[in-house]
């Protein structure tokens, strides 16, 4: 049980996290140089293509993956009936960030609907998959409180 316990803080501690640094993730293009046009990090080198300048980039990327992951985050974790509309701008945002990695683009969110449709399923079946893995901790959650509702309302025989 105490496994159980720690390994939900664990996780809802990362989930915090996530939300609460996202707003930050918005900004990091500015701690780039804005006259480079290649940004040497740990991870390799970023080039700024058709874009230019790295910081560019870095900006367009930055701009589409920051509500990405606050969707994800809230498909994942919300319990209601209507979550599965969430799908719609999940795929979308995804689309438009791959988008930003092709240079043959002129805009970047310009694109054909009919492209959407493969990468949607492949988006829905994956989070489907994440979404039946983590349902039984929120199941449980709301288990656990509705069972301390009723344990603490004594009942009464007559």
């Amino acid at each position: 049980m105490k496994s159980n316990k720690k390994n939900s803080l664990i996780a809802s501690s990362i989930i915090m996290i996530l939300i609460l640094f996202s707003p930050y993730l918005m900004y990091l293009h500015k701690s780039i140089p804005a006259d480079l046009e290649n940004f040497e990090t740990i991870f390799g080198v970023i080039k700024g293509g058709h874009y230019k300048y790295a910081q560019v980039f870095i900006y367009f990327l930055l701009a589409k993956l920051s509500p990405l992951i606050l969707l994800f985050l809230w498909f994942i974790t919300c319990k209601h009936w209507w979550v599965h509309a969430l799908i719609i701008p999940i795929v979308v945002y995804l689309f438009q960030m791959i988008s930003i990695f092709n240079d043959s683009l002129k805009y970047v969110d310009e694109v054909e609907f009919i492209y959407t449709i493969p990468i949607a399923a492949i988006v829905m079946g994956l989070l489907y998959f994440i979404r039946s893995k983590i349902s039984i901790y929120i199941q449980a959650v709301d288990l656990k409180k509705e069972m301390d509702e009723n344990m603490k309302v004594p009942k009464q025989f007559k």
